[in-house]
């Protein structure tokens, strides 16, 4: 089954809106509702995604230093995830590109990235 990609587009649309209104309105760091990292409950250890939300919620009011702060890899991640994001709504209109972000070296970069990401941020004191 084929989905039209303006269906496509008006649904991720809908979905980043919600969830960018959810954390613009909710901190994080004041709920109980906001997931707790099962990672660090367990190791003590930040894993890539820790102070995520925090981050996303601080960057929104535009702080970008708290943003910073909390974890790095969110300015990262979301240009990236726009990239992947837009290549799967447009598949179309991004052929080359998306040829480029499913290739091996690609996937083998932000793998890399990832785990070293992972392994360096608990070498580093987080202010968040």
């Amino acid at each position: 089954m084929d989905i039209n990609p303006r269906t496509r587009l008006t649904a991720a649309a809908c979905i980043l809106v919600a969830v960018v209104v959810i954390y613009f309105f909710v901190d994080p760091a004041s709920t109980a509702l906001a997931p707790r990292c099962h990672f660090k409950a367990l190791t003590g250890l930040d894993c890539p995604g820790c102070g995520f939300q925090r981050a996303l919620h601080a960057a929104l009011h535009g702080n970008f230093a708290t943003a910073w702060a909390c974890n790095p890899a969110l300015f990262f991640f979301i240009p990236v995830a726009g990239l992947y994001a837009f290549t799967e709504l447009m598949p179309r209109r991004a052929g080359r590109l998306r040829r480029v972000l499913i290739s091996p070296a690609a996937i083998i970069a932000l793998a890399l990235a990832f785990v070293a990401w992972w392994v360096l941020r608990n070498f580093t004191p987080s202010d968040c």
